[in-house]
């Protein structure tokens, strides 16, 4: 059984990855920072989304994935299936 993991560890996580997935400074990725700003393209969306869901071991709908235009949307998602995953 995992641990939960709490939603400052989830950010840490993303962060990571979209620092770098985009190839973008650590302290350009605050919870606000939308992935488009940032310069993510829609293949890099794309990136993106699979390395969390690698990262998280969830899925990602794509209409789910549409709807993520930012770190604390995408934190909120993960928290949301992990928590869905333990029901």
């Amino acid at each position: 059984m995992s641990l939960p993991q709490s939603t400052s560890s989830i950010f840490d996580k993303v962060q990571k990855i979209v620092v770098n997935q985009l190839g973008v400074d650590k302290k350009e990725v605050t919870k606000d920072a939308d992935f488009v700003k940032l310069g993510a393209d829609s293949l890099d969306t794309v990136e993106l989304v699979m390395a969390l869901e690698d990262a998280f071991s969830i899925k990602i709908p794509d209409e789910d994935a549409e709807k993520i235009a930012n770190l604390s949307q995408a934190v909120e998602f993960i928290q949301d299936a992990i928590n869905k995953q333990k029901e």
